[in-house]
């Protein structure tokens, strides 16, 4: 049986901030609570997600004051959600195909958590694993 995604965000106490919070400020609290990538806030209202590649690309590698910078400028904005009712290899296959490793999860226009390649580490991964081989193998078939 396949886990849903509400399930691997029920306990979770999402990491957040607004919009105008210091870069160096946002990778603090990430460091502090062990996290990849923390919500962006206006409100309630989800308006990006700021993950450790953006600190990395976007303000290193960009030379870039991560004091002075505020998450507005380097977070991905409007990044795609999951609904927390859906199987979590739902999730899955939008890291897979969209190439990122983190899906906010919104229920009814509010943000309740997010799902990572890290909660893959179940029995998600190797149904995940065995569907993409099945696939290539047919492609390879049909090609």
């Amino acid at each position: 049986m396949q886990r849903t995604i509400r399930t691997i965000v029920e306990e979770q106490d999402i990491v957040t901030a607004s919009a105008q919070t210091s870069v160096s400020d946002a990778a603090r609290m990430m460091k502090a609570r062990g996290v990849g990538a923390m919500l962006v806030l206006e409100g309630e209202r989800l308006v990006g997600i700021f993950t450790e590649r953006d600190g990395l690309y976007r303000v290193v590698a960009a030379n870039r004051d991560a004091r002075r910078t505020t998450l507005a400028e380097v977070m991905t904005p409007n990044p795609q959600t999951v609904h927390p009712d859906e199987p979590f290899p739902h999730a899955l296959h939008m890291m897979h195909a969209g190439g990122f490793r983190h899906v906010p999860v919104v229920d009814q226009g509010k943000p309740i958590g997010m799902v990572s390649a890290r909660d893959a580490l179940g029995p998600e991964l190797e149904d995940f694993v065995y569907a993409l081989l099945r696939q290539e193998q047919l492609h390879n078939i049909l090609a």
